[in-house]
């Protein structure tokens, strides 16, 4: 046999003693025992005529329990369960995160405007619940405005770092409505009015709903509007300036022809010798006729023309880039490139709209400096800070569950300072649950207190909500 046969017959030998010793340790571990006496069935086969079975072997078996099986108590190594084979990944990935089911507060809100003169409002709390709520509600006041008729039972009052507001202490009856009721008066009049209200715990912690409504004036009837007198149009001045144009060179070009034929008709008249009107038999010979000169308009009045339009030009012009440049909002974010959707900006009380959410800010208040009331999430608040409270509407205006993040949320202080969400606070705030974990069902709203930490004596400016990091978002003006 040649060399080279047997060293690739070595060879394989050699291979295939390494592929079974490795293929050893997969193998399942067998119990000699075990395998020399054979599994029983999983069912004890019932006793027959022919081989009763002793009534002291085998005690009766007991209902709900499988019988056991004695060859099992024999060999205690092959009672051990035998080793599964690693399952196969699923074909489905694992479903995503579901928001949780809001649980409909026990009391809601809601706030209707009156057709008055004078801003005046009807707040209705219901009790939708089978027992008595304690409950305290509270009216936002605009900025400006000051309550001059409450119903009974209603104080003003003013909270820490926000406008003044109207608080009403009321135990609700299971199943029942309270009406409520305020007159304001505002420094401007006419102006439109909001003024949202809420509904919360007895010890005013914990919103149950929030509602929000805007007074407008009655309507100027539209025979009574007056418009800016003709003279003060810039349009129509324009337009009678060009018609007065026209007409100055059409009254100019009538003139120049009648001259010309008052001219004509003298020459015609003056040339031949008299013939005492005699006439002639010959025709009389023609005579050249003089030469005239092309008379042109005078300089002054085509450089004064020129300057007219030219002015009337400009001034058009002028008018129509200043209103342009007036209706550019400085203030608003891009709405091209990586944000989507525009930014808006609102008072307190207005439901303010961006890419996925709808937000509205009904009040803010401010605790005092280094210490924090339960509201405000309790626990101590840092040295030279202090906490505000935010309640907040968030509505989900999209067709799928939306999440959103606290880190997102920012209260801006003087300075173009600014703060994100106090997330410890926040879930103390709404009983320990992480408003942010979960996302925001497809139509649902949700009603919940947001705590800034913030630092100094003054309170927020604005707020800053969005869904996502690529929305515009919205911004809240503080009162």
């Amino acid at each position: 046999m040649p060399a080279s046969t047997r060293h690739h017959r070595a060879l394989a030998v050699l291979v295939h003693c390494l592929g079974i010793l490795a293929a050893v340790p997969a193998l399942p571990a067998a119990d000699p025992e075990a395998a020399a006496t054979p599994r029983p069935p999983a069912v004890t086969p019932q006793p027959t005529a022919a081989t009763p079975r002793p009534a002291a072997a085998t005690p009766a078996p007991v209902t709900g329990t499988p019988p056991t099986v004695a060859v099992a108590a024999r060999a205690p190594a092959a009672a051990s369960p035998e080793p599964t084979p690693p399952s196969a990944p699923p074909a489905v990935a694992p479903p995503s995160r579901t928001p949780a089911k809001a649980i409909p507060p026990p009391v809601t809100v809601a706030v209707a405007p009156e057709s008055s003169p004078a801003p005046r409002y009807r707040i209705h709390v219901r009790n939708v619940g089978n027992s008595p709520v304690d409950t305290t509600v509270r009216q936002e006041l605009p900025p400006g405005a000051s309550a001059t008729s409450i119903s009974s039972g209603g104080r003003a009052t003013r909270a820490g770092g926000s406008a003044a507001e109207v608080t009403w202490r009321l135990r609700l009856p299971a199943h029942s409505t309270t009406t409520l009721g305020t007159a304001l008066a505002a420094t401007a009049p006419g102006q439109p009015l909001t003024a949202p209200a809420c509904a919360f715990t007895s010890d005013g912690s914990r919103p149950y709903d929030c509602a929000t409504a805007t007074w407008q004036a009655a309507a100027t009837p539209a025979a009574q509007v007056t418009e800016a007198p003709p003279w003060r149009q810039i349009p129509v001045l324009l337009a009678g300036l060009a018609v007065l144009l026209l007409l100055c060179a059409g009254a100019f070009w009538v003139w120049r022809r009648q001259r010309r034929r008052r001219v004509t008709a003298a020459a015609l008249a003056t040339s031949g010798a008299p013939d005492d009107g005699r006439g002639t038999v010959y025709p009389r010979p023609s005579a050249p006729s003089p030469a005239t000169r092309r008379r042109t308009p005078p300089v002054w009045l085509l450089v004064g023309a020129a300057v007219v339009v030219l002015a009337g030009v400009l001034g058009a012009a002028g008018w129509t880039a200043t209103r342009r440049v007036a209706a550019i909002d400085t203030q608003k974010q891009p709405t091209s490139g990586a944000w989507m959707g525009t930014a808006v900006s609102g008072p307190v009380g207005v439901p303010l709209r961006e890419s996925a959410f709808e937000f509205t800010v009904y009040r803010m208040s401010c605790g005092t400096a280094g210490a924090a009331r339960p509201a405000d999430g309790g626990g101590t608040a840092p040295a030279g800070g202090r906490r505000c409270q935010a309640t907040v509407g968030v509505r989900n205006v999209t067709g799928d569950q939306q999440p959103w993040h606290g880190q997102l949320q920012r209260a801006y202080l003087s300075g173009g300072r600014w703060v994100s969400t106090d997330e410890p606070a926040t879930r103390a705030a709404n009983l320990g649950r992480d408003v942010f974990a979960d996302p925001v069902a497809a139509g649902s709203r949700v009603v919940l207190p947001l705590v800034f930490t913030v630092d100094g004596r003054d309170p927020p400016r604005q707020l800053e909500l969005r869904s996502g990091v690529f929305s515009a978002g919205v911004r809240v003006d503080m009162p």
